[in-house]
């Protein structure tokens, strides 16, 4: 074997040599006084990672183009990078708490080999590395979601993830030994070229869909994502509903497009289906809800479907927009989730949103970025939400066709929905009023970091073309 080929894998490299330090640093500190030092160190080589993998490379192949990289795949994994670097930083004053500050090091690498094992995922070339890419993500993952043990939500969330993502691998695995019985590899490049158009690549395109579509929270394969979103620690959902769910929907973008680019005719309207469901019921069930983290919960379903709308489109611009919509997601979301978390932990785990009442009087300034970053989700202008929407319903109306056009006017009408359920946070924190509404608090200097960044992102990335430009210079 030629060990030089793992040079070209320099953003796993540099992630695996984080994660090991990570793990000698915890395994060697026994005192918790020198255990205050993890979420800087984490915070301080994930950033020199990030600075190190930030500029897109040229196109390059391992082991028999098992690993394939190139310059969109090196821009997905920055802002994946970005987005952990966001929650290691809003996470600190969970983890100081007593019943946490004793694992925090084992937090940090349960974080890392998830980001890792979605890198693999994005790189890989071959269903067998996407796989083992695919199970390196999730099964660490279920332990993030249960990592609260203390909490009976959380152990229960944890139990639920789980159950459901063995079941949806199992699931894909039988639609990947689909293809290799109808194409004889496993290749992404060989499958492309040898498939073709039968009643055995079309059911196994649908299981395959499936067990991926689980991992993105597509409806009809939500049901777990409440539960697990509510559960979970609160930096933990945020990194579930903006980091897992961006990589998930990227790689399955280019593995339709890649792979299965020639039965677009067979996958097409199955996203009309599927996104169509998803955006719709996501937000009547939003609606319906009174608990915050539920409620983010619905709201992320929904996004999954205007992410997945730019597929449609199955061309260049579709890929510069998904990513595009998936880097504001994850500043405007992971916003979101900040206050949440910081309002958890100042307030006894105050998480329904009838806590919010007047929440404006005591805690204005958490109030407004509150609001800013709702408007973003929501798509209003100025904010950098609105530009990502408007890409990706580009993308999507470039494929053309009556169905298209329906799916696409059923997109921007349920915008307005989505408005009229995040007003409903705003309605609370300004002009409901409470008997005792939440007191004021100070956020720690972790979260006003983390906010700022997200801020930044979500004021900035729609007017500074210069973002959207280095992704779209990838995609080119």
């Amino acid at each position: 074997m030629n060990y030089a080929q793992f040079l070209n894998m320099m953003p796993e490299i540099t992630l695996t040599a984080i994660l090991l330090i990570t793990f000698v640093c915890d395994f060697c500190s026994a005192r918790s006084a020198a255990r205050k030092w993890f979420n800087p160190l984490v915070a301080v080589l994930l950033l020199v990672h990030i600075a190190l993998n930030a500029c897109p490379t040229g196109e390059r192949t391992a082991f028999g183009g098992m690993y394939h990289t190139y310059p969109m795949a090196g821009v997905m994994k920055t802002l994946l990078a970005v987005g952990t670097l966001i929650v290691v930083i809003q996470s600190r004053k969970w983890l100081s708490r007593a019943d946490t500050a004793f694992k925090e090091g084992e937090y940090y690498v349960i974080l890392l080999s998830t980001l890792l094992g979605m890198n693999i995922m994005i790189s890989s070339g071959s269903f067998l590395l996407f796989f083992l890419g695919l199970e390196t993500a999730s099964v660490p993952m279920a332990c993030l979601v249960a990592f609260d043990k203390f909490r009976h939500y959380s152990a229960e969330a944890g139990a639920k993830y789980i159950l459901t993502a063995t079941f949806s691998s199992a699931v894909m695995l039988y639609g990947i030994a689909m293809i290799y019985t109808a194409a004889g590899t496993l290749y992404f490049d060989d499958v492309a070229a040898k498939i073709t158009l039968s009643p055995l690549t079309i059911l196994a395109l649908i299981f395959f869909f499936s067990g991926l579509a689980f991992k993105i929270s597509l409806v009809p394969f939500h049901f777990w994502t409440a539960d697990a979103y509510q559960g979970a620690p609160t930096s933990v959902t945020g990194y579930l509903s903006v980091v897992s769910k961006g990589a998930a929907a990227f790689t399955l973008m280019v593995i339709l497009m890649k792979v299965f680019g020639s039965l677009a005719s067979a996958w097409v309207p199955m996203m009309y289906i599927v996104v169509t469901a998803s955006i719709v019921l996501a937000n009547i069930m939003a609606i319906r809800q009174s608990e915050l983290k539920r409620f983010m919960a619905f709201s992320s379903i929904s996004q999954a479907g205007y992410i997945m709308l730019a597929v449609i489109g199955n061309n260049s611009l579709a890929v510069s927009s998904l990513t595009y919509y998936i880097l504001v997601y994850i500043v405007a979301n992971l916003a979101v989730f900040s206050i949440i978390g910081v309002v958890e932990e100042n307030n006894n785990g105050a998480t329904m949103i009838e806590d919010y009442n007047g929440f404006y009087s005591t805690n204005p300034r958490l109030a407004l970025l509150m609001t800013l970053s709702l408007f973003s989700l929501a798509g209003i202008p100025p904010f950098a939400g609105m530009f990502s929407k408007f890409f990706v319903f580009m993308a999507a109306l470039k494929a053309g066709g009556f169905w298209t056009y329906l799916v696409v006017f059923i997109a921007l009408i349920n915008t307005v929905v989505s408005l009229y359920y995040y007003l409903l946070i705003v309605k609370a924190m300004y002009i409901k009023n409470a008997d005792a509404p939440l007191p004021r608090f100070k956020s720690d200097c972790n979260t006003r970091l983390a906010l700022f960044c997200c801020m930044a992102g979500v004021l900035l990335c729609g007017v500074v073309s210069c973002v959207y430009e280095w992704i779209n210079a990838a995609v080119c």
